[in-house]
């Protein structure tokens, strides 16, 4: 069965034509006089992206220009799930393109939502693949192992849905005497992948932490599809009263004021 390609893409992957800087860029990154008019594919995506149920074959094209004089020779691989090539290696004549079909074999228990891998040619030349598998999707984040060290929050993010997440962050700290912190929510600009993992960090330099506070700080975090999730962590700042001298004199001031007042009180009673 052959499923639709959403996004068909011709993509072109720029092959060098010296063994020294092969798989060297797109064919946007280098001289438009280093190749002929006539190699450019009709169309040139960063990324080709498949969608699909389990159990059926997606289809789409990985197009190799070769602007050199000289034949090129390149073995292809996939760190995409379930990928096959029409041919392996590829002979890419002198100042041509090759256009190499592929396919895409969803297992009939693939689980849904989005997988991601690449097609590679060659040593370097890397052509992000997107694969969608059709079924429920579950949008589900967590954020863990919230810890304050000097200057620095560190916490993970983990991805437990079967969806792509584009999370978001807000922070928030609280001391004992009020908030301490704010920073509004805002997008941390990276793709977490289903099941994977990712530690990350927010700065707090010194000039912006209480000198003598125990504070609990609280991430949290928002992506598509309605994933939320927080966690939180505690610290104490300073190492006792005399990190601040003008509480510590009120503190000592008050103490012997209620010694000489228990004094009296005890003599009147007398």
């Amino acid at each position: 069965m052959r499923a639709r390609v959403v996004a068909a893409a011709l993509v072109a992957v720029m092959v060098p034509s010296t063994p020294a800087t092969a798989g060297a860029g797109p064919p946007e990154a280098r001289p438009s006089e280093s190749r002929p008019q006539e190699s450019r594919p009709p169309e040139s995506r960063p990324y080709i992206y498949l969608e699909g149920p389990p159990g059926t074959v997606l289809e789409d094209t990985l197009s190799l220009t070769n602007p050199g004089t000289r034949p090129l020779t390149l073995r292809l691989r996939a760190t995409a799930p379930w990928v096959t090539f029409a041919a392996n290696p590829v002979t890419v004549p002198p100042r041509t393109r090759a256009d190499v079909p592929f396919s895409v074999t969803v297992p009939a228990d693939a689980p849904p939502g989005d997988h991601a891998g690449a097609l590679l040619a060659g040593d370097d030349t890397t052509v992000p693949v997107r694969l969608r598998v059709g079924g429920p999707r579950l949008a589900a984040l967590t954020v863990e192992d919230v810890r304050i060290t000097d200057g620095t929050i560190r916490y993970a993010l983990v991805n437990r849905g079967n969806t792509v997440l584009s999370p978001r962050l807000a922070v928030r700290a609280e001391g004992l005497f009020g908030e301490v912190l704010r920073r509004a929510e805002r997008p941390l600009r990276l793709e977490v992948r289903p099941g994977r993992r990712v530690e990350l960090t927010e700065p707090w330099p010194g000039r912006d932490r209480p000198a003598l506070d125990r504070v609990t700080v609280r991430l949290d975090a928002t992506a598509g599809d309605g994933a939320r999730a927080g966690a939180e962590a505690t610290r104490t700042f300073g190492t006792g009263w005399a990190g601040i001298p003008g509480l510590a004199v009120v503190v000592a001031g008050t103490a012997a004021w209620v010694r000489r007042r228990g004094r009296g009180a005890r003599g009147a009673e007398a």
